[in-house]
């Protein structure tokens, strides 16, 4: 049998997919996360399947991983000393940014501290200028002591920043050669290689971004690679990335940047896969892990895209997948601040020592021990077999903030998993708002460790009706590691009128961009399947200071039919901001190919449902509105396909708990994924 395994590695767990390819067989598990031995955790998972499922080790052909390391990497500032090179009279580019405050809001507001040290940025002569041509050359002799300052000051790599370099990298080039050759020893990064953008604070912010983490994240691949060979895995590792794609280990090593969001993405492209199996168009995901929720908008079956998505507090200027996350997780802890007012994340008790009621010396109250008081948690095994819940403890933390609040227990609890569904209230009407989009018409599909549990209250408050549970809504994240496909993001600045003049020159990008793409997937991830390709232009009135992402038709170009282009524009103008202007100029800035080189499918069989009311295990007490109810508990892997139910109701399975308040029934469907509808 040959399988192929997606993983996953959270804040608490981390989540293995593991699926038998010639019946399309899929099994799962979860294993504790080891902060203090990165990658030990892949190991034990990897033998468990092996002596659980029969996972033999040479049988896995493919192995794709998503990992936070790089992420964690930023948020904990545990990344590389950098030195910064950039043209003279600029080095404060990076400390001003765009001049835009976190929270425009608040009085106490700060800029957050930059990853490179004001003395660690250094200004050479030579520049270039956007047409490309050069205003004054380089003097290669002021590197000599650039290198020096920076060696002494403690400089572990370099970052090269020039002006103009998207369109013009030859003095880029020349400074990292001469660093090169100056500190072999030295890691270089340039931003024409990394992202040859527009703009230079988003070009550097991005290629700082790269070389912060690249030391860590090179190691740790290094050695994921060496696990994996010494326990007799043929596949070479793939990695998911910020755009819903894959790439091999060995360009991860380098291109470190396109994977800070690989572990959110992933759990988007593997939610778009199940929404699209289920029959949904329109979907909102609510990922909760560990440590945070994460929320993104499906639409017409498709993940949406964007740049300048935040990592820790910095914007990463590359295509991925739009994702909203606030610090909400099962693991968030709970606090009655000095005035007596009860708040909830975003710290995390993370997976040592965990929630209270995991008995491994958490003693502070979480969500997830909010569950466990108020009878939702614990009726059944969970975590594979990993721990048992204990209930007292989970009492034991949360009645030392009952008596600060004048409460239960039980009221306490629910007042905890309120604050946290209001938190999250929040963050999705400031995603609908950006997106411009109803809520109404959409279907709420939560996943993760913690979602299940929160997702129906959290639907009851932004006026959602309809819910899909997926059958194994834990591991929803290393199950989009296995549907996704390699994905490469190429890109030209053109900053070119979209007029028929224009179209020979656009025409030529083209060609480029399509070379380099296909170049990529059949040399650089050894890729022999089909590729497709999708066209974008970066487009504005003239006049404006930013762009809209528009969709274009690589025929458009091939025949010069500018038209076509402008029309398309003044159409995506309209869908975004409810305005065109029609005899308007419009300018092309950037353009951009997506070359995808698609994976084999993956089929899951369908069940043929037998309309018929699900058996529940027993009767259990839960403590919901404010009462104690006796409510059904059902057990997932009894729930077969045309099952139906009605709340309240509780749904426990290994990976997670899924709860169902009053007011809501609930169907099984053929791939066994639970629908819930709200009562008219």
């Amino acid at each position: 049998m040959a399988w192929k395994i997606g993983v996953d590695i959270g804040g608490t767990f981390i989540d293995f997919c593991a699926l038998e390819q010639d019946e399309q067989r899929l099994v799962t598990l979860k294993v504790l996360t080891t902060p203090d031995d990165p990658g030990r955790e892949l190991l034990t998972g990897i033998e468990r399947l092996r002596e659980t499922e029969g996972v033999v080790p040479e049988a896995i052909e493919a192995f794709v991983h998503g990992t936070t390391i790089g992420l964690n990497t930023v948020i904990q500032r545990k990344g590389a000393r950098l030195a910064l090179i950039t043209n003279a009279g600029f080095e404060d580019v990076v400390e001003l940014a765009r001049l835009r405050l976190p929270d425009m809001y608040s009085l106490f507001c700060a800029q957050p501290e930059p990853l490179v040290q004001r003395d660690m940025i250094f200004g050479i002569s030579g520049r270039m200028l956007a047409d490309g041509s050069e205003a004054a050359g380089l003097a290669p002799g002021d590197l000599g002591p650039i290198v020096g300052a920076a060696r002494a000051r403690g400089a572990e790599g370099f970052i090269v920043s020039l002006l103009h370099a998207y369109v013009a990298p030859s003095h880029e080039r020349a400074v990292k050669r001469e660093i090169e050759r100056l500190a072999p020893d030295l890691f270089v990064f340039t931003s024409s290689e990394v992202w040859p953008v527009i703009r230079e604070y988003e070009r550097s912010v991005t290629t700082i971004l790269n070389g912060y983490v690249h030391p860590r994240v090179a190691g740790y691949l290094s050695g994921l690679e060496a696990a994996l060979a010494s326990r007799g895995v043929p596949a070479r590792p793939l990695l998911t990335k910020s755009n819903g794609g894959l790439m091999n280990a060995a360009e991860g090593k380098t291109a470190c940047v396109n994977m800070l969001l690989s572990g959110t993405a992933s759990g988007v492209i593997g939610a778009a896969y199940l929404a699209r199996q289920a029959g949904l168009g329109n979907v909102l995901t609510l990922d909760v892990g560990g440590t945070s929720a994460d929320l993104a908008l499906i639409i017409d079956g498709e993940p949406q895209f964007g740049t300048g998505e935040a990592v820790g507090e910095f914007p990463l200027y590359i295509p991925s997948v739009s994702v909203s996350s606030i610090g909400i997780g099962g693991g968030s802890v709970a606090r009655v601040d000095e005035f007596g007012v009860l708040k909830v994340g975003p710290e995390s008790a993370g997976s040592i020592p965990g929630p209270a009621c995991y008995g491994r010396g958490g003693d502070e109250a979480t969500i997830t021990d909010a569950m466990a008081v108020l009878g939702i948690l614990g009726q059944a095994p969970m975590a594979y077999g990993q721990f048992q819940l204990d209930r007292d403890l989970a009492v034991r933390v949360v009645e030392r903030l009952a008596k600060r609040l004048g409460r239960t227990a039980e009221e306490t609890a629910e007042a905890i998993l309120d604050v946290a569904v209001s938190e999250m209230f929040v963050e999705v009407e400031k995603l609908a708002s950006r997106a411009g989009v109803d809520l109404r018409d959409f279907t709420l599909m939560p996943f993760g460790g913690g979602g299940p549990m929160l997702g129906c209250f959290l639907a009851r408050e932004i006026g959602v009706t309809r819910i899909v549970a997926p059958r194994r809504p834990g591991v929803v994240s290393a199950l989009g590691g296995l549907v996704a496909d390699l994905k490469g993001d190429f890109i030209r600045t053109v900053f070119s009128p979209c007029e028929d003049l224009a179209m020979p020159s656009l025409e030529q990008s083209l060609e480029e961009l399509t070379a380099e793409g296909e170049t990529w997937l059949r040399e650089g991830q050894q890729f022999a399947g089909r590729i497709r390709t999708e066209l974008f232009a970066d487009m504005r009135y003239a006049g404006q200071s930013f762009e809209i992402e528009v969709p274009v038709a690589r025929r458009w170009i091939e025949a010069g039919d500018a038209a076509a282009i402008r029309d398309a524009f003044h159409r995506q103008h309209r869908a975004v901001y409810d305005f065109d202007d029609p005899s308007g100029a419009a300018e092309i800035v950037n353009l951009r190919l997506v070359a995808i080189g698609e994976s084999d499918p993956v089929e899951f069989p369908a069940s043929a449902p037998a309309d018929q009311p699900a058996s529940s295990v027993r009767d259990i007490s839960v403590f919901l509105a404010g009462k104690w109810l006796s409510v059904p508990l059902y057990l997932r892997a009894d729930l077969e396909a045309g099952a139906t139910f009605a709340g309240p109701a509780v749904v426990a399975q290994e990976d997670t708990t899924l709860a169902v308040p009053a007011g809501l029934s609930a169907r099984v469907d053929a791939f066994l994924n639970i629908h819930l509808e709200a009562a008219e």
